[in-house]
């Protein structure tokens, strides 16, 4: 089974991915992490990624989509889930193409829906106990919000992280998400649109629900 998954940062997308990878048994391959294993390998592929690295300039496509496929049919082969890319629709059309090239089958693709103010909100909102960072707290969120203040698991202080609370990057980032012309709901979109003749199905969860809800709904579309 091979996955494409998509939804802006604060929907919940990791935790989603995680869920299904678990149960299926897939390689969940993260762009961010693609980057970092071949430039640490040393591989030709990250020694040119690296110079674009080391200036500042963002790795141009020819680059980072044979890192994609070569990272897919390394860790993958028993299925993968991508996350993180593609991250516009230039980069959508060239992953399609180069899956097609290496016969490289699509299942499902994946899109978590959710409102750019509720999104901003979940990611602004997420407290970490100092107890236990993996205790669920969020000032936003009903069913795991703090209690008087304190982890409603544990009762330990909670405390922010910087990147949290910093609006204007969580914008930035969301800007390049949420655009519908070439960002990577652009991409999103073209997946879709490309669904029913390509032969792999595209699947929209409300991103509002519980992780609970969530998870059930696209289970039970994967199955």
């Amino acid at each position: 089974m091979n996955i494409l998954i998509f939804g802006p940062n604060g929907s919940g997308k990791g935790t989603q991915g995680s869920l299904v990878k678990k149960k299926y048994n897939l390689a969940h391959i993260e762009s961010g992490a693609i980057f970092r294993e071949h430039i640490s390998q040393g591989t030709e592929l990250g020694k040119k990624a690296k110079e674009y690295i080391d200036k500042g300039e963002l790795v141009p496509d020819e680059i980072t989509i044979p890192m994609v496929l070569e990272t897919l049919k390394e860790k993958g082969k028993d299925g993968w889930l991508l996350d993180g890319f593609p991250r516009n629709i230039n980069q959508a059309k060239k992953l399609w193409e180069a899956l097609q090239e290496a016969g490289m089958k699509l299942d499902y693709v994946i899109e978590i829906l959710l409102p750019r103010e509720i999104a901003k909100n979940r990611i602004m909102g997420r407290r970490i106990c100092v107890n236990d960072p993996n205790h669920p707290n969020n000032i936003y969120i009903d069913a795991i919000k703090p209690v008087d203040g304190k982890c409603r698991v544990c009762g330990g202080e909670l405390k922010s992280r910087s990147d949290d609370q910093d609006e204007a990057a969580i914008n930035k980032r969301h800007d390049i998400y949420y655009d519908t012309n070439t960002g990577t709901l652009a991409a999103a979109y073209y997946f879709k649109e490309l669904a029913p003749k390509a032969g792999f199905k595209y699947i929209e969860l409300n991103g509002e629900g519980t992780i609970e809800e969530i998870k059930d709904t696209l289970l039970a579309q994967l199955d």
